[in-house]
């Protein structure tokens, strides 16, 4: 269980490819506090590290394929920025929302907006009703996971919505890189899904 509140970027320094998973190795200034077996938010998509050089501060993820259909780690070449986040502890303040590291579906950058110290960021993603019927949409005020960073959707339509990003959100995430045509990782709000799935049902 994540909160969305990225900790920092981490590089990718290393992509193996196995069958159809992919390992990813990557460097981040935690990755000696890491152990094998712990779960961490790579672009919201929970991972699990399967080994850890503390001394180099590096560590290895293993991405399947439905992961990789899912999600936009496909993408992600040496080089590449990832937004990172240790689990939850229990013991402390949920400062975003409820983030389970499960990416529903991806979606476009469409356009980026200065605004006078802060930045618009408007993306579309493909709708589908039935979905949409099960809480995969956004609402206005709402919670939204973009990359796994929690945000608050603005200007939410059927199949876009924006966010705005203050000057820390965007040097401390990988949002300093986006522009049109990026490709994000979205994750819909889990309370909104169980109370559609519940709305659903015929007492």
């Amino acid at each position: 269980m994540f909160s969305g509140i990225v900790e920092e970027y981490g590089t990718v320094v290393a992509i193996e490819k196995e069958q159809e998973n992919v390992h990813f190795t990557l460097s981040c200034s935690f990755a000696n506090e890491l152990k094998v077996d712990q779960s961490l938010s790579h672009n919201g998509v929970c991972l699990t590290v399967v080994w850890v050089d503390k001394e180099k501060k590096l560590y290895k993820v293993t991405a399947i394929k439905e992961t990789l259909l899912k999600s936009n780690l496909g993408l992600l070449e040496v080089g590449s920025k990832v937004n990172l986040e240790r689990s939850m502890m229990m013991n402390g303040r949920l400062d975003g929302h409820i983030v389970q590291g499960h990416v529903d579906q991806t979606a476009v950058c469409k356009n980026v907006e200065e605004a006078d110290g802060s930045w618009y960021y408007t993306f579309e993603y493909e709708f589908d009703l039935d979905k949409a019927k099960m809480g995969y949409m956004t609402v206005e005020k709402g919670s939204v996971t973009v990359n796994g960073v929690s945000l608050t959707v603005v200007n939410s339509k059927n199949n876009s919505f924006q966010v705005a990003i203050i000057p820390f959100t965007y040097d401390v995430t990988n949002f300093h890189t986006f522009k049109e045509g990026t490709v994000i990782n979205l994750e819909f709000d889990i309370i909104g899904k169980y109370l559609s799935k519940l709305n659903s049902f015929n007492y």
